[in-house]
């Protein structure tokens, strides 16, 4: 299948090589010349415009958007909905907030161009593991872009299958779903970053504790010289805690238990639930509109300070940011 890529930062360019290495024909478009002529000696397609973009797909046509949430990405779809046309399908792969995604349906079906909004997990891992994907918008579109979606997808792989499950039929266990209409594929995705953020942030003032337990301020008889890489270890292995970004904090401490590679120091930077950069913020931003309470997401979102104090949760969460991409 043919497909537009507008952005080749580390995701974009990663699963554009997916696709091509899945059988699919790839037409990219970057603002950087060099990150689109590296991609074409790989065998995309190259394109110098969003209008040579689109003047080089088939109708009807596919784009897919994977450049920062907010200004980028409006600026992107205003841009394609003057050169698309009627049956054409304008996909955006980031993090974009599930109300602009209505509001952009609403925009282009007058158009008679369809609009996917596609929350996509997998990081610069997701060349090789594959991307979950989480698709809002109307299904004809989402069903015929199936073949694209089943590339990007992990596929079942080893994970034991839920007992039950064979009852329930759909792509779940592929690693994709069509969660609804439009903008339903990113609120899913902003309640999973909510979450992330919150194991994160768990994570990070938990090995913070352990760091801290040789401390003088505490008597002799309850400081403990714990090793780290050891208890992030054993705890992948049947404890309840284990998860994939625990598998990351395990690889990092195992290769420099001080991880002194990282800064532990955030600074912070004021920001809003509107803010595209604040994916916690985000989750609690949609938790007022639904009118729902949730703390952890804007906590965790919003990051902490301090020199001494969890400086070491610093260090653990760089590692997260620094690894998953």
């Amino acid at each position: 299948m043919q497909l537009g890529m507008v952005g080749l930062g580390k995701m974009g360019a990663n699963m554009t090589r997916r696709l091509m290495r899945g059988g699919h024909t790839l037409v990219v478009s970057d603002l950087s010349a060099e990150a689109v002529k590296g991609l074409a000696r790989e065998g995309a397609v190259a394109s110098s415009s969003l209008d040579d973009l689109v003047g080089k797909l088939t109708a009807p046509r596919a784009a897919w958007i994977m450049v920062p949430s907010g200004g980028p990405t409006e600026k992107t779809v205003q841009a394609l909905l003057k050169t698309m046309r009627a049956g054409d399908t304008i996909i955006d792969g980031g993090n974009s907030y599930f109300k602009d995604d209505v509001r952009r349906a609403g925009q282009l079906k007058g158009k008679g161009i369809h609009y996917v909004d596609v929350g996509t997990s997998g990081g610069v891992w997701g060349l090789e593991r594959g991307y979950c994907m989480m698709i809002g918008g109307p299904k004809e579109a989402v069903q015929r872009l199936d073949p694209i979606f089943k590339t990007l997808a992990p596929g079942r792989g080893e994970i034991p299958r839920t007992p039950g499950r064979e009852k329930l039929g759909g792509t779940a266990e592929e690693g994709y779903i069509h969660c609804g209409p439009s903008g339903s594929g990113h609120f899913v995705k902003m309640v999973h970053n909510g979450i992330e953020y919150g194991l994160m942030q768990a994570y990070a003032e938990g090995f913070d504790i352990f760091k801290n337990a040789t401390s003088k301020e505490l008597p002799e008889d309850i400081r403990y010289d714990l090793n780290l890489p050891d208890i992030a270890e054993v705890w992948r292995r049947g404890s309840v805690v284990s998860s994939w970004l625990l598998d990351l904090t395990a690889m990092a401490l195992a290769e420099n238990p001080t991880l002194s590679e990282y800064e532990g120091y955030v600074r912070v930077r004021r920001r809003t639930l509107d803010d595209p950069g604040c994916p916690g913020g985000s989750c609690a931003r949609g938790c007022v509109d639904c009118g729902v309470v949730c703390t952890l997401p804007l906590a965790a979102g919003t990051h902490f300070c301090g020199e001494d104090a969890f400086r070491h949760a610093a260090e653990v969460r760089r590692t997260h940011r620094g690894r998953r991409g």
